[in-house]
C-alpha cells in the first residue's frame, strides 16, 4: 500500500500574523434604522446580516447594527 504524504504541520511556536484591524469610518450614531444606505453594506443580496468575520466590526457596533437591521425590517424601510 502507499504511504501518505504528510502534510505540514505548524510548530506551537509559529503562529499566524495577526489581522489588520479594519478602520471603521462611521460613528456608532450612525447605526441607526434610519440609515439604510449604510446598512445595506452589511446585509447580502438575499437579505442575510453578515457576520462579523466579514463585516469587521467589533462586537458591540456588531450588536448595535444587527438590531438597526431588524428595526428597520420591521418598519419596512428594507427588505
Amino acid at each position: 500500500m502507499p504511504r501518505k504524504k504528510d502534510k505540514k504541520k505548524r510548530d506551537s511556536n509559529q503562529s499566524r500574523p495577526p489581522r489588520p484591524k479594519p478602520k471603521i469610518d462611521f460613528t456608532i450614531d450612525q447605526l441607526n434604522y434610519r440609515n439604510t444606505e449604510l446598512l445595506q453594506t452589511f446585509v447580502t443580496g438575499h437579505g442575510r446580516i453578515l457576520p462579523r468575520k466579514y463585516t469587521g466590526l467589533p462586537a458591540h457596533y456588531q450588536r448595535r447594527m444587527a438590531n438597526a437591521i431588524k428595526q428597520a425590517r420591521q418598519l419596512l424601510l428594507m427588505k
